[in-house]
């Protein structure tokens, strides 16, 4: 990028009395597939953290006595192998999907990517290049190879943990309730998804700091962690935004295939990606198409829904 954030904004002034990001909602509010993409995510989502309420069964509820069945009137999306209702199962999988993306985005990318980021740029020496060169060495390895082999290896450590934790506290039900597969999908990804927003805000960064109002408050003695919140983090703050919006869609992405090798969120939990695993092959798709096409059209809805969402940001934050 030849312009910094701030200068892209000022070229895309806001009108009188609207700040810089009441003008980014008005301009992404003017894109039509923005919107129905954001409804998209929010129906799916919401359906998601509020899966106790609006899911008909519990996604753990089994009848036997009607496995794969169609769609029905008590059942509007059918049932899977164990007699368990898709739809339920299909909210309860949002709500998986929704914990370990906002986890990870938390975590990996806002936390860990943005502050070792902006550390980086800001300090460079030798912090800059232990911090690029474990960034390196993570982007090296094969990602999607890695993450099957850290979630195979940690899996049962980390039950076990979990386990453990329940024996000496007070908390009960993080085993039964999936907790432990959660927090090792949740950590395999966040090894990996800083990298990118680390370089793309370093980059930034490395722009700024020979900036005059920079160099003036480090004249007037302002403290790094000063000038980095006060004039650093203000102007790659639209940046951030761009990175997390393009994050959302891979790392749920990651998760659903993670799940669908087994090596992701574990039953009893409900995920996309086990959904997919057991609708899959072509002679369990003719006999029972809609063990497939439930969580398929779901999945497929909620990543192009992110795609788009995320190009129109792109345009907004741009000023087109």
């Amino acid at each position: 990028m030849t312009a910094t954030t701030a200068e892209m904004q000022r070229e895309t002034a806001a009108p009188r009395g609207q700040g810089a990001w009441g003008a980014l909602w008005e301009r992404l509010r003017r894109k039509r597939l923005a919107m129905i993409s954001l409804v998209v995510i929010a129906v799916i989502y919401g359906a998601g953290i509020l899966a106790p309420l609006v899911a008909p069964y519990s996604y753990t509820r089994q009848d036997l006595d009607r496995a794969l069945e169609g769609p029905s009137a008590e059942h509007w999306l059918g049932t899977d192998r164990l007699g368990r209702d898709m739809l339920s199962r299909a909210i309860y999988s949002a709500r998986t999907t929704l914990i370990v993306t906002t986890a990870v985005i938390l975590s990996g990318s806002l936390l860990i990517g943005n502050v070792l980021g902006m550390l980086s740029g800001y300090r460079g020496g030798w912090v800059d290049s232990v911090i690029m060169r474990v960034g390196e060495v993570f982007s090296s390895l094969p990602g999607l190879m890695m993450l099957i082999l850290l979630n195979a290896t940690m899996g049962p450590r980390v039950v076990e943990l979990v386990r453990w934790v329940e024996d000496h506290t007070f908390l009960s039900g993080l085993v039964a309730s999936g907790f432990a597969s959660y927090l090792t999908v949740f950590a395999a990804l966040s090894l990996f998804f800083w990298i990118g927003t680390a370089r793309v805000i370093r980059s930034q960064v490395l722009q700024l700091r020979e900036r005059d109002y920079i160099m003036a408050a480090e004249a007037l003695g302002a403290r790094p962690r000063r000038v980095i919140m006060q004039h650093v983090f203000p102007n790659v703050s639209f940046l951030i935004i761009l990175e997390v919006s393009g994050a959302l869609g891979a790392i749920a992405g990651s998760e659903i295939v993670l799940t669908w090798f087994g090596v992701g969120v574990q039953p009893p939990a409900a995920s996309f990606g086990a959904m997919l695993f057991e609708g899959s092959g072509a002679r369990t798709f003719q006999s029972h198409p809609h063990l497939l096409l439930v969580p398929g059209v779901v999945v497929t809805l909620l990543l192009f829904a992110f795609n788009l969402f995320g190009d129109a940001l792109n345009d907004a934050v741009r000023g087109r």
